[in-house]
């Protein structure tokens, strides 16, 4: 009969080890299967769509506003004026598509309705004068106290014509680039101001744009002018040579307490001699302009008499001020009145 064999014992140190091991093991803690962690995909951004700058939308800034007020410039920016009518006016079609024009600014105190607020607003204009040459290279310098203007050259005041570059044309060599538009600027720095003298910088705010017409101005044969004789308070008043009598017209003043007795006689010569004065000023001016046009060259004169003038005011947008009743043809006293208003 075979003997059946004993089962070996496993080692009692083996056996402890086995089961510890096998005990520690069911003591970890059972730690799950961590999902993937879902990402959410980024929201695209959305296109950002900028306006195309157009090629001459910055033409009306470039035309300096003269005679504007420094302390005033800034105001210019406080209302989103437009002048796409300029612009179109470039076109073609428009009245000065292919063109020689010189443009010059300047600007209209009116009281306009602003965001619900009556308040005296300055609306830039901006004239343009069709012709083949610089219409003037002088400028007139006039301001209430002073009886007659100065008339010096531009370059005094540090003004020019300057030719103006189209947008699209400034990325290249602007050298040889024939221009067909141009702006008076002036090159007078802001920032230096305050180094000049307190009368230099108020020439600047009376300034005016100056043309030498062919056609004698109106104010060469007026009979009117402006009084202002120095006492305290100062006497502010207009004469006219043809239509008052002196000796009446001082009578009404003493009567009204406006001119003192004692001071008749002199106001009387004072008024004689700023009549004298004007008169001889409207003489000069009618010989140098006689003198002027039979010195013209013929091509020259032709350019004048052929001349037109063309004054744009911003156009309407729902964010600008209505300004409709406030267009007039009126330019200066040198330049008249304008052939259209845009």
């Amino acid at each position: 009969m075979a003997k059946r064999g004993r089962k070996r014992a496993a080692p009692k140190g083996k056996e402890e080890e086995g089961g510890s091991k096998a005990q520690a093991e069911s003591s970890k803690p059972i730690t799950k299967a961590k999902r993937p962690r879902r990402v959410e995909p980024k929201p695209k951004p959305e296109t950002e769509y900028f306006e195309d700058r157009r090629n001459l939308e910055d033409l009306w800034q470039a035309a300096f506003p003269v005679g504007t007020e420094w302390d005033n410039m800034d105001k210019l920016r406080d209302i989103n004026w437009k002048f796409s009518n300029l612009e179109d006016a470039f076109e073609e079609g428009g009245v000065l598509h292919g063109k020689k024009v010189y443009l010059f600014g300047s600007t209209e105190p009116q009281l306009l309705n602003v965001n619900g607020e009556s308040k005296v607003t300055l609306i830039p204009v901006v004239v343009a004068v069709d012709m083949p040459f610089p219409p003037s290279d002088k400028i007139g310098i006039k301001s209430v106290q002073r009886v007659e203007e100065d008339i010096v050259p531009m370059k005094q005041m540090k003004m020019d014509w300057i030719p103006y570059v189209p947008l699209e044309n400034r990325q290249g060599r602007i050298e040889g680039l024939k221009s067909q538009i141009f702006t008076l600027g002036c090159t007078q720095r802001r920032s230096t101001l305050k180094l000049l003298k307190t009368e230099r910088v108020k020439q600047y705010d009376y300034c005016i744009p100056y043309f030498q017409p062919l056609e004698a101005q109106d104010d060469e044969e007026d009979t009117v002018v402006n009084i202002l004789f120095p006492i305290e308070p100062p006497i502010v008043c207009d004469f006219d040579w043809e239509l008052d009598e002196l000796e009446d017209f001082c009578k009404d003043l003493i009567e009204n307490e406006t001119l003192p007795e004692d001071k008749k006689d002199e106001f009387k010569n004072y008024v004689k001699e700023q009549v004298r004065e004007r008169k001889a000023a409207q003489r000069q001016a009618r010989e140098a302009r006689r003198k002027m046009i039979e010195s013209m060259n013929p091509e020259v004169k032709a350019a004048f008499e052929n001349m037109k003038l063309y004054k744009f005011y911003p156009v309407s947008t729902p964010d600008t001020p209505d300004i409709n009743s406030c267009k007039v043809p009126f330019i200066n006293r040198y330049y008249g009145k304008a052939h259209q208003v845009l």
